[in-house]
């Protein structure tokens, strides 16, 4: 009798233990987090430091003599020089000329009339010019005579040609020429306000007829009395002065002359 009480009593525990067990809630399986990568830490950057260039005071090379035109040297520069100058430009040969001065490394004012830069195909003369490194000089709209024009037509002939030049090259010229040569004193004053260094010549024989030949014009241009220290030289887009102008430039390099840079000129800026 007690053996089947025992017996009884084990299988009442075994039976609650069971059903605990099952009761028991399931254990759900822990989810694997990835780890969050950090951002790396950056290096704070130094800040840059701005560079200001320094403005260089450099001394132009050559005064302009307005007594005959010539170039005198400033302090150490060169005396055996002239300055070339082309007139008319950028007619029919100014480009050629050009060309050709530049192959020959000298430098050159060229001086633009108005009329010779309307069309599309001029201007882009004009602008293949000052990009071969020539400097740009003003030489009136139609190349009228100032001193026979109302100084209301003065001031059109002059603003008329310097605004094309601006609106084909980015900038005004710097030098201004008038016609013949001639000036007047309001032409003067208004070249001056425009920030233009005015200037004529030394000498130029290319429009004279016993010079409208190549050999001769290289001849007077190189052997002339004329020719000095700091000379400047007067050339026009002409045909026959396209033609002399290897021949002009080597001859006064034979001779022992260099060539002015327009640049150095004072009075430019």
């Amino acid at each position: 009798m007690n053996k089947q009480l025992i017996a009884a009593g084990a299988l009442s525990l075994l039976l609650a233990a069971c059903g605990e067990e099952e009761a028991a809630p399931e254990q759900q399986p822990v989810e694997e987090v990835e780890p969050v990568e950090q951002p790396e830490e950056r290096e704070t950057e130094e800040p840059v430091e701005e560079v200001v260039e320094e403005e260089v005071d450099v001394t132009p090379a050559y005064a302009l003599n307005e007594a005959n035109w010539t170039l005198t040297p400033t302090e150490d520069a060169k005396e055996k020089v002239v300055l070339v100058t082309i007139d008319d430009a950028p007619d029919t040969y100014s480009l050629e000329m050009a060309e050709t001065l530049k192959a020959l490394e000298v430098p050159a004012i060229f001086f633009v009339n108005g009329h010779f830069i309307d069309s599309e195909e001029e201007k882009e003369k004009l602008k293949a010019i000052h990009e071969m490194g020539f400097a740009i000089g003003n030489h009136t709209q139609t190349h009228a005579n100032l001193s026979d024009i109302s100084e209301e037509q003065q001031k059109e002939e002059i603003l008329q040609v310097s605004t094309t030049i601006e609106q084909v090259i980015g900038e005004k010229p710097i030098f201004f020429r008038a016609p013949f040569g001639v000036n007047t004193d309001f032409s003067r004053q208004l070249v001056a306000d425009e920030g233009m260094l005015l200037m004529n010549w030394t000498y130029g024989y290319d429009w004279e007829k016993q010079y409208q030949d190549a050999g001769a014009l290289a001849d007077i241009m190189v052997n002339t009395p004329y020719l000095t220290e700091g000379a400047n030289l007067l050339m026009h887009d002409r045909e026959w002065t396209a033609s002399a102008l290897e021949d002009i430039v080597l001859g006064l390099q034979e001779k022992g002359y260099g060539f002015v840079d327009p640049s150095e000129i004072q009075g430019v800026e």
